[in-house]
């Protein structure tokens, strides 16, 4: 009967880890850094720039990090499947909660957007001039400054709009 316990034990731990969910954080370098706890992480960096983390705030400089959650899949799997610069797996941003499908179709509107926001910033970059219509419907041309806000705001847009 021990014997049974112990096995039926070991099985239930054993899947309690499996199950585990994945967070992540950035450093001051920039650095993504996944961990299977959200315990409080503590960063700082001393004079000579090294990077320090703990499990406490054993440093007057010591920060706590924002852990955002990327996936309810083991760690390994996680750092077996790292993707780009940002840290992020596949190009897009974990969403808590949101299906395949749902990931697909929020992944192929952003996609849209950020190739119509560019469509429309290399619109402007390439047009003679960049006009405004009125109220009554006539073109009304920007001065130079104008365009050069209007081309600089739009970069702005679709910087934020294509991440």
């Amino acid at each position: 009967m021990k014997t049974v316990f112990l096995i039926l034990l070991l099985t239930v731990g054993i899947a309690f880890n499996a199950a585990a969910d994945v967070w992540q954080w950035v450093d001051v370098n920039g650095d993504t850094h996944y961990v299977d706890t959200n315990r409080p992480i503590y960063t700082w960096t001393d004079e000579y720039g090294k990077v320090y983390y703990s499990d406490k705030p054993d440093h007057a400089d010591a920060v706590s990090v924002e852990l955002i959650w990327v996936s309810a899949e083991t760690l390994d799997e996680v750092k077996g499947d790292q993707g780009d610069k940002d840290g992020r797996r596949d190009g897009s941003s974990a969403r808590p909660g949101e299906t395949a499908e749902e990931r697909a179709e929020r992944e192929a509107a952003e996609a849209y957007y950020c190739k119509r926001a560019t469509e429309i910033y290399e619109s402007y970059l390439t047009a003679p001039k960049l006009y405004r219509t009125n109220d009554d419907g006539e073109r009304e041309f920007l001065s130079d400054g104008e365009a050069a806000a209007t081309i600089a705001q739009t970069k702005t847009q679709m910087d934020e709009i294509c991440g």
